[in-house]
């Protein structure tokens, strides 16, 4: 077994196993954990920020807080992006940080078993898997299970200082 094969067993028997709220991006569908979850809103104009990654729409004010706005779309290279009416921002809260994700559409929210969580396989490009818990299946559906507090908590996407005490 290769050490990136090894890493992704751990990270599969680590997984929190429970409730995924699921979204789509194009023409896949994602889940992430609802307890990271504060609230979804209809997508809204953002206020944009000079020298900020494309990905990285802007901020928007919600209810005095400032929070930035992230295009996963854009941030996994998903193509063209077009904003329509199911378009929707999901509002994470992430370890007391407050950021908004923007993507296609907001499916369910459904509960996952570990027998239905399945590893990672290495061919997946479009993003790099360790921000990836698994592949979630539920009937005739695959998800595909992001950590979202890793992926949004990254260096790469300049949102959070890594403060070291």
């Amino acid at each position: 077994m290769s050490a990136s094969s090894t890493d992704m067993v751990e990270q599969i028997a680590d997984a929190p196993v429970g409730e995924y709220l699921t979204f789509v991006l194009g023409s896949e569908e994602y889940g992430i954990e609802i307890l990271k979850v504060q609230e979804i809103r209809g997508y809204d104009a953002v206020t944009k920020i000079a020298n900020t990654p494309e990905f990285i729409k802007g901020v928007i004010n919600l209810r005095g807080s400032i929070v930035p706005i992230v295009d996963l779309r854009l941030r996994f290279h998903l193509g063209n992006v077009e904003y329509n009416q199911f378009t929707v921002v999901i509002i994470l809260n992430l370890s007391g940080r407050v950021m908004g994700i923007v993507v296609d559409g907001v499916s369910d929210v459904i509960t996952l078993q570990a027998s239905q969580v399945r590893p990672v396989p290495d061919l997946v490009a479009t993003i790099d898997t360790k921000y990836l818990v698994g592949l979630g299946t539920v009937e005739n559906r695959m998800l595909i299970l992001v950590d979202i507090e890793r992926l949004m908590t990254s260096q790469d996407m300049a949102l959070i200082e890594n403060i070291e005490a």
